[in-house]
């Protein structure tokens, strides 16, 4: 099955680019692309995109407000946005993945990265880098552990962690920590399909889109706090 993949960045030559490489792999093709937030909302919901690869940073509406605006929209469940941006800055990580994009990833990527990134979030899956991971915790820090600013406490939320099982809660704290399935089988001694069925579990209990989704939950429920170095 084909992915279709809608590129969205302000730059002609940067598209071009990421257009050869897409459309140079087997089972990926460019079905789209768009100059601002608000085409790539249109050309996502034309074309029936599975993945969009959204520039952070675009004049008018930018990546940010372009991808709340699909991930709110039933019609486009099915579309997963990457977020592209120059640098794996902490700030833009933790603000897209609360406005619901599946992953970050710097445009200095490696070509089989960013190929990689688009079949992780095709498959529904969220792509947290290394370095992006990382950049997540410390915006966590940064903000005094409220992600929205609102200067909540991190257990302000943790009823919401109420409906998960404890089996369901420990693979949720090894999602926190950016392990993939097959890590996390590996440490609790389960099989990869198992541990799947749990993260499936904790998305429908905890309403969250993706692994993305669960990593900002875990953090802002007090589930996982971060280490200081």
């Amino acid at each position: 099955m084909t992915i279709r993949v809608v590129l969205a960045d302000d730059q002609a030559l940067l598209r071009s680019a990421f257009r050869v490489l897409v459309d140079s792999e087997p089972g990926m093709h460019v079905v789209g692309e768009a100059s601002d937030g608000a085409e790539a909302v249109a050309v996502a919901r034309s074309t029936r995109a599975d993945v969009v690869l959204m520039d952070i940073r675009m004049p008018g509406t930018d990546g940010l407000a372009a991808t709340r605006m699909i991930t709110a929209d039933p019609e486009l469940a099915d579309v997963h946005v990457v977020m592209l941006t120059t640098f794996e800055v902490d700030e833009y990580v933790v603000q897209s993945l609360r406005a619901g994009a599946s992953g970050f990833l710097g445009k200095g990527a490696e070509p089989d990265e960013l190929l990689n990134a688009i079949r992780i979030a095709a498959a529904g899956d969220a792509l947290l880098s290394p370095a992006a991971t990382k950049g997540l915790i410390a915006s966590f820090l940064a903000q005094g552990g409220s992600w929205d600013g609102s200067g909540e406490p991190p257990g302000a939320h943790a009823e919401r962690l109420a409906a998960l099982t404890g089996r369901e809660r420990e693979v949720l704290v090894q999602v926190a920590a950016g392990l993939s399935n097959d890590e996390i089988a590996e440490r609790l001694v389960v099989s990869p399909l198992t541990v799947k069925t749990h993260v499936n579990r904790a998305m429908a209990k905890l309403g969250a889109r993706d692994r993305a989704q669960l990593v900002v939950i875990a953090y802002e429920s007090g589930l996982v706090r971060p280490r200081v170095e």
